[in-house]
């Protein structure tokens, strides 16, 4: 119990921190493959999953730059590779974040089901339900009802992790999905099933509504 109360408290101080590694998902992922694959250190697909081509290519980078090669983007590799300091967390609540980011992301490809709320299919609340449900926070189990909880975030003041919420078929909240930054938010569609999307292509631009941070 002790080591791993020990383990957890280094894992969650590296979140803090601000590193890149393994098993991460996300925008920030996305951005650190697609420099590596423009520095030649091939990663494959920019598709946001730190896996192990992405850690392979981050460790070829750091012996070619004098770095500790450990395959985790700290703040020296960062600067190194995209050439700024590494964004600094925005508060405490990052960890949590990033872990409902990673599982919305594991989902990807999961059919919608009308009422659904387990990986067999969801729908758009019962997706956004189980996935914070998996990081220890309960929510409820409608969109409007979803709409209510946190705070009001403006569109510009938008960052990851953040409800997004839309009026499709019924006036008000009726779909909700996860920002996930630069324009993007992952959601259970009734005709594609959990699929990322951009919030102003020309179905979801029109039906915005609002945001909340529940996180």
């Amino acid at each position: 119990m002790v080591l791993f109360a020990l383990l957890l408290a280094m894992s969650t101080s590296a979140y803090a921190a601000g590193t890149y590694q393994e098993g991460d998902m996300g925008q920030e992922v996305a951005q650190i493959q697609s420099q590596l694959n423009a520095l030649g250190y091939k990663v494959g697909e920019a598709d946001g999953d730190f896996g192990a081509m992405t850690t392979a290519a981050v460790k070829a980078f750091q012996q070619e730059r004098g770095l500790e090669a450990d395959g985790v983007i700290g703040p020296s590799t960062y600067r190194a590779l995209m050439g700024r300091d590494i964004p600094v967390s925005r508060d405490s609540s990052t960890t949590a974040v990033r872990r409902v980011i990673q599982t919305a992301m594991k989902y990807v490809g999961v059919p919608y089901v009308f009422g659904g709320s387990t990986p067999d299919g969801f729908d758009c609340s019962g997706f956004i339900r189980y996935v914070f449900g998996k990081s220890g926070v309960s929510m409820p189990r409608m969109a409007d009802a979803q709409f209510e909880l946190g705070q009001a975030v403006s569109k510009q003041r938008l960052q990851p992790g953040d409800l997004v919420f839309f009026t499709t078929y019924a006036p008000g909240a009726s779909h909700v999905g996860i920002y996930l930054g630069e324009g993007k938010f992952i959601n259970a569609s009734s005709s594609r099933g959990v699929v990322v999307d951009r919030m102003d292509n020309s179905y979801w631009g029109p039906r915005y509504i609002g945001a909340r941070r529940v996180l």
